[in-house]
């Protein structure tokens, strides 16, 4: 089985996207048995709810995400999953200092299609902010896919 854990700052935004756009394209491809995928924060409040402009870009992708709750990320899903994206340097840094021993599991989204910025925060932005991180998030599934696939499934450390 293939796993894969996105990763933000608080989980409300970027990786609840992540988690129901990617899970929504293994959907598609009739792939989603096959995988685990599921979205944390490095610095989440635990319960939050999905912020309201990434509920509405979802909704009109046909995805509800009502039911999503905040969760920090900790150590047992860093040892559980196979592959950790992130949304920024910053995460990315935060969590190989954090569990260096699980450092070479652990990416920007951005490096699955062999680049390196960060995916732009919406928080507090407008309904087109949000619009235009979760293009930013499929644009980046659909051509890093292949990749993503390879390191979660043999990724083991």
């Amino acid at each position: 089985m293939h796993s894969v854990l996105f990763i933000c700052s608080a989980n409300m935004c970027r990786s609840p996207m992540a988690e129901a756009l990617f899970s929504n394209l293994l959907k598609q491809r009739g792939d989603l048995d096959d995988w685990h995928v599921s979205s944390a924060g490095v610095w989440a409040l635990e319960g939050n709810l999905a912020a309201v402009g990434v509920l509405k870009a979802m909704e009109r992708r046909g995805i509800d995400l009502r039911g999503h709750r905040a969760r920090q990320v900790t150590q047992q899903m860093i040892v559980e999953f196979d592959l950790i994206l992130v949304m920024e340097q910053e995460h990315k840094d935060t969590l190989q200092v954090t569990f260096p021993q699980h450092a070479g599991k652990i990416y920007l989204l951005a490096e699955m299609v062999g680049l390196s910025h960060d995916i732009r925060d919406p928080i507090g932005g407008s309904a087109a902010d949000y619009e235009d991180t979760a293009d930013d998030l499929e644009r980046l599934f659909a051509a890093g896919l292949p990749f993503i696939q390879s390191l979660a499934g043999d990724h083991k450390e």
